[in-house]
Order: structure tokens, then C-alpha cells, then sequence
């Protein structure tokens, strides 16, 4: 019987359920759409040239040049993203007449590592200007990355490109794509909250069970006359 009685009131009041859909999609169409801008994606192998082994002597089947690698590629995903790594790249560009600040640079990279392979990631707002960025990127990370790391420089430092770089276009993330449906499910929610609300507040009757639940009897009841239009 409850639940009916709520049916009727969201039935009475429907509309205001309604407004407040209205209402938060009309808002969220009228934002203004955020601008997608561009990312570069590189990968990068970095390792170190095995180290000489003399004739006859015992080389550990190359297990410290491995070990050396997992450390430099460890360590190399934080020098790429750091302050240093950015101003030797915007010096690139300032060559070719391209004048973008280190800070740029540093605040648009992002760095990850997956299976030793350092991913490079630069977000901007320019496509031509991008591919140039990731094109420096990767000119410093080839021929600059050995002196990052001075305990390794003796054995020759190598970063290999193996994928990239590729540049396209930032596609909106799953939180972007379900915001405006979240909002209207909430919205909604909230308007029948008032509804419900406002029937429990409401002291006019509109049903003969609502006399009743008053304690009292009902003797008459006046029906409900529907006019035609002419």
C-alpha cells in the first residue's frame, strides 16, 4: 500500500522530477566543451653495451649488464620528467627557431614503465608544434641520455626508439563521458526526494484512504467531472 502511495504522489507531482532533469542537462549542455588538445606517445629500450671480457675470464653470462639496465630504467623515466631533461630539450628547439620554456615542457610530460620500456607521453595544445617537441624529445633522449649517468658512461649508455612517435588527439577519458549522465541520474533522485518530501508534509486530502487514515468515515464523495472541449 506504501508504495502505491508514493506511485500516486510521483504521479501528482511528476513534473517537478522532471524540472530538475531539465534544468542540469540544459547546464551541462551549456558548459563550455574543455579543448582536447594533442599527445605524442614514444617508447624507448634504454640498456648499456655489455661490458668487455677478457679471454678466458669468467663474465657472469652477462648478469651486471642486465642488472645495469633494470636500474638505468628504473632511474630514467625520473630524469626524463625532471627540470634538466626539459631545458636541454627546449635548447633543441631554440636551434630551429622554436621557443618553448623548459617549464612547458616539464609540466606537459608524463613518463611510465611497463615490461623495461619507458613510455614518453607530452600533452599540448599545438599538433605542428608537438611533432616538433617530440622530435627533440627523442633527438636528446639518443644522444644525451649517457650523461645522466656518469657511473654508467664508461660501458656507453643506449636508448632505442621502439615505437612512436605517434601523435593524434587527446580523446575524452571515462570520467568526462559519464559526468553528464551521472548528473542527470542525480538530479533525478533529488527531485523525487522532493516529491516524497513534499507528500509527507502535504496535509490535503486527495484520496478517500487518506479520510480514512484519519480515523474517520467517508459519506459522500463528490466525483470527478471531466469537461469535453467544443
Amino acid at each position: 500500500m506504501e508504495l502505491l502511495t508514493y506511485w500516486q504522489a510521483l504521479k501528482r507531482r511528476w513534473w517537478l522530477p522532471t524540472l530538475m532533469v531539465v534544468l542540469v542537462l540544459a547546464l551541462s549542455l551549456a558548459q563550455p566543451k574543455p579543448s582536447r588538445g594533442y599527445v605524442a606517445t614514444m617508447r624507448f629500450l634504454v640498456g648499456v653495451r655489455p661490458e668487455p671480457v677478457t679471454q678466458g675470464a669468467y663474465g657472469y653470462d652477462r648478469y651486471y649488464t642486465w642488472l645495469t639496465s633494470e636500474y638505468l630504467i628504473d632511474d630514467f623515466s625520473q630524469v626524463v620528467s625532471g627540470s634538466e631533461f626539459a631545458r636541454r630539450v627546449s635548447e633543441r628547439l631554440q636551434a630551429q627557431d622554436i621557443r618553448v620554456p623548459p617549464g612547458a615542457i616539464q609540466g606537459s610530460t608524463q613518463t611510465g614503465k611497463l615490461h623495461r620500456v619507458i613510455t614518453i607521453n607530452i600533452y599540448w595544445g599545438d599538433e605542428a608544434q608537438l611533432r616538433d617537441i617530440a622530435n627533440a624529445v627523442v633527438e636528446t633522449v639518443r644522444e644525451e641520455s649517457a650523461t645522466f649517468f656518469p657511473q654508467a658512461f664508461a660501458y656507453g649508455v643506449e636508448a632505442i626508439l621502439v615505437d612512436g612517435p605517434h601523435v593524434g588527439p587527446v580523446l575524452p577519458g571515462l570520467r568526462e563521458k559519464l559526468e553528464t549522465p551521472v548528473r542527470v541520474m542525480l538530479a533525478l533522485l533529488f527531485g523525487v526526494g522532493l516529491v516524497l518530501l513534499w507528500h509527507y508534509v502535504d496535509d490535503t486530502l486527495y484520496e478517500r484512504d487518506d479520510v480514512r487514515g484519519l480515523g474517520l468515515v467517508v459519506i459522500g464523495e463528490v466525483p470527478r467531472v471531466k469537461t469535453r472541449k467544443r
